[in-house]
């Protein structure tokens, strides 16, 4: 167990070398990008909401 166990760390510590970090232009160019599509989502959700309440507000007041 304990020979598995060291056997893992080593293969762990292994491929964590191999990993290749973004550069700090890359990390701040991709969240700004990740920040505008939310943004871009959050209208889009926010006019999609509308319009089905609306809707929904017009059926409802049919059957009034």
């Amino acid at each position: 167990m304990a020979k598995n166990l060291v056997q893992f760390i080593r293969e762990t510590q292994q491929e964590s070398r191999k990993v290749t970090w973004p550069s700090r232009k890359e990390t701040v160019t991709t969240t700004i990008v990740v920040f505008i599509m939310i943004f871009i989502m959050a209208m889009i959700l926010l006019v999609a909401d509308g319009a089905i309440s609306v809707g929904i507000k017009f059926i409802l007041e049919l059957g009034a």
